[in-house]
């Protein structure tokens, strides 16, 4: 079944094809179209006639929210599919794919509720008869481009408020998991989204991310991912001034006193770091934890981290799926080496007995040497 969607229609891509893998065992979950420049051009195109010459911009805001608000009810009827599909797509546990699809309908009926609230701002002009009304209107053609770690949950979080507005969309989501993606724009079209308002694209951002976010016809660029694609990104918007978001990378910390509650700290310490198996926008990929505190809150972190039952998503019994793919996993293995170059082996090898006597002798004000320095990590 063709993967593109242009102008109402499903389509084959100009791209050819590519396989989209399970993280689990490798294997081919399906094989989907790829578009090139021209399905670019013809998916902007298509938006841009929708959103200049067709009803959709004009169309009561109350419709507009019915039309999401039907979509959050057929994600109820295909939930299972749908969590089926996202964990052969990512690897992430059945548990966590049914709590994205439930994350999404929310969005739905949220913006649903959200359409035709916002009735302007009045701003006095100090003449009882002048009316003077601040409105907002919708930007245009907007390009989605959403991560491979939350697929469904992000481009829920950027269609849902662009339509419910009387944007036209052409989404791109990311190469490595494309399919819960198609599966949304098939129930937006179930739901009765008009031709050329919803569109998506497959492909790498050579192919189609690059050619969709320089187009002359594009008004605004949606992108959450990397930062040096959302550098590209916000550079090739310059050119047309187009209006941009950009979500990307992060390092956030958990800070942690020694007065805390220490189940807790550890529980969610645990949580913000492997759901997912890490790849989360908002990971605790940091902890700052308080010198009191430290050698007991490692060592239980470290002992329940080896307890997590990793396997298949599709398990029922499985608590961590596997890495989404081999790139990424070659990429946290070198973190994982940078990591215990810059001493993090210690923390293995060492006790906390070690720990203790590495930070009395730096409290006694003497200089570590070279040698020392590097041993107390």
């Amino acid at each position: 079944m063709p993967s593109l969607y242009i102008d109402g229609a499903w389509t084959s891509g100009s791209g050819g094809t590519a396989e989209v893998i399970n993280p689990y065992d490798a294997g081919v979950v399906e094989i989907v179209d790829q578009a090139g420049p021209d399905d670019v051009e013809r998916a902007v195109a298509a938006a841009r006639a929708a959103f200049d010459s067709g009803p959709w911009p004009h169309t009561p805001a109350a419709e507009r929210g019915a039309l999401l608000r039907r979509v959050a009810d057929l994600l109820v009827r295909d939930k299972e599919e749908i969590a089926r599909t996202e964990t052969l797509d990512t690897g992430k546990t059945l548990v966590e794919s049914r709590i994205d699809v439930d994350d999404v309908t929310a969005v739905f009926r949220y913006y649903a509720d959200l359409a035709g609230k916002d009735t302007g701002r009045l701003v006095d002009t100090g003449n009882p008869a002048v009316v003077s009304r601040v409105v907002h209107e919708p930007v245009g053609v907007c390009a989605l481009i959403t991560p491979w770690n939350y697929p469904l949950l992000q481009l829920s979080w950027k269609v849902a408020p662009a339509l419910a507005a009387g944007n036209t969309v052409v989404i791109k989501p990311s190469e490595v998991t494309p399919l819960t993606s198609v599966l949304l724009v098939r129930l937006l079209e179930e739901a009765g989204a008009p031709p050329g308002v919803v569109n998506i694209l497959l492909g790498d951002g050579r192919s189609a991310g690059a050619p969709l976010t320089e187009h002359a016809g594009v008004d605004m660029v949606s992108f959450t991912g990397g930062l040096a694609t959302g550098q590209a990104i916000m550079r090739a918007a310059a050119g047309t001034v187009k209006r941009v978001a950009v979500e990307l990378g992060g390092k956030n910390p958990n800070i942690v006193f020694a007065d805390t509650d220490f189940e807790t700290v550890v529980d969610n310490a645990v949580t913000a770091v492997f759901l997912h198996a890490g790849q989360v926008c908002s990971a605790g990929a940091r902890l700052i934890v308080e010198d009191a505190l430290h050698d007991d809150l490692v060592a239980e972190i470290g002992r329940r981290a080896e307890r997590i039952r990793l396997g298949n998503g599709l398990d029922e019994a499985t608590e961590s799926g596997p890495l989404v793919s081999a790139a990424q996993r070659a990429k946290i293995e070198d973190f994982v080496a940078s990591a215990h170059a810059e001493g993090a082996a210690w923390w293995r090898a060492g006790t906390a007995r070690r720990s203790r006597t590495c930070r009395r002798a730096s409290s006694t004000g003497r200089r570590s040497s070279p040698t020392s320095a590097a041993t107390c990590g």
